[in-house]
């Protein structure tokens, strides 16, 4: 009874089978059969043309992205927490060259709009100080939150506002749109999303996630991102077996199955960890009270987990798992108060 992280869970069948299916001779690079579907696809799921490219992994994307929004000499808001600020070995400063990134505090490492809208209030436009020029935002964020789409939206009028540009690092994207139960376009580009991480590793991939852009500069916008993705070293030369896990998730609708089988596990243990959940159960997370002799006693059980903090636990479910798979870590969780 693995919770460590949905990194480390099975590739789902579907997604082994359409790499086995991958696997004979076509064009390198991204000039395949496969890759070729990747912008089409991702059109029909947002109802919208996209610009989208495969990229090796979530920091990548994440990178990618910011650099093509972000100039050297500006700044990038996002939470303290976010991350591109506490997870990347300074990575998003490397792709962009030096932008800098702009922390802010919020609960449950979400940024909220007055907190954004103070920020940049601060920033006088002469040359002497670092002009914001991209909000990033996680969703779901580092502790399990959602952004609804009210919630992009008032974020998406504040970059309107300013004339900066909206990223979104969508690693459990899946998972907040199982919770949302809303459509993907909603929470993206109709709420003023500019560019998107989408993760598929998390959601049963095996390797690989993809890299989207939207509204009238997104093919400006790739065609930077693709230069990116060959300089840093991140362009496969066998493409197609990334291209292949991303449409056999997203063209029949399995990222979004996976993300609801993976977010009803982690509310079943939300109810067996009522008493000690730590922040709301919105996706696949959860962050909860539990001591050290406790977390020995859950061990000794066979549940596997990470510490966060003293005094505290992160369980993650994933796509393989459903609410019946992981009752008896429920009911552990449940008598840890009862015994």
């Amino acid at each position: 009874m693995h919770f460590f992280s949905d990194n480390a869970t099975p590739v789902c069948p579907q997604v082994m089978a359409a790499i086995a299916g991958a696997d004979h001779a076509d064009h390198g690079y991204d000039g395949d059969r496969w890759s070729a579907r990747i912008d089409g696809a991702f059109s029909d799921l947002f109802e919208t043309p996209v610009s989208a490219l495969w990229v090796a992994s979530g920091t990548a994307a994440n990178s990618i992205a910011l650099a093509c929004l972000c100039q050297p000499y500006g700044g990038i808001i996002c939470h303290e927490e976010a991350h591109i600020v506490v997870d990347e070995c300074g990575a998003p400063g490397f792709f962009t060259h030096g932008a800098s990134l702009m922390p802010l505090p919020g609960a449950g490492a979400k940024l909220t709009p007055d907190v954004v809208t103070d920020r940049l209030a601060t920033i006088r436009p002469d040359v002497h100080q670092v002009p914001g020029q991209a909000i990033s935002i996680t969703n779901a964020t580092e502790y399990g939150l959602t952004y609804s789409p009210d919630d992009v939206a008032a974020l998406g009028e504040i970059a309107r506002r300013h004339g900066i540009a909206l990223h979104m690092d969508g690693a459990r994207f899946a998972n907040a749109v199982a919770f949302a139960d809303c459509a993907p376009a909603d929470i993206t580009w109709r709420a003023g999303v500019d560019a998107l991480s989408f993760g598929c590793v998390k959601n049963g991939g095996m390797i690989g996630e993809a890299l989207l852009f939207f509204g009238p500069e997104r093919e400006h916008l790739a065609a930077l991102a693709a230069r990116w993705r060959k300089r840093s070293g991140h362009l496969f030369s066998k493409g197609r077996y990334l291209a292949a896990q991303i449409l056999a998730l997203i063209e029949d609708g399995l990222w979004l199955d996976n993300a609801r089988a993976a977010n009803a596990a982690a509310q079943a243990l939300a109810q067996g960890a009522e008493t000690r959940l730590l922040h709301r159960v919105e996706a696949n997370e959860l962050f909860i009270r539990l001591s050290a002799a406790e977390a020995k006693a859950l061990r000794d059980q066979g549940f596997d987990f990470y510490d966060w903090g003293e005094g505290a636990a992160r369980l993650v479910t994933n796509w393989s798992q459903d609410a019946g798979s992981v009752a008896p870590l429920a009911a552990a969780l449940r008598a840890l108060d009862h015994g």
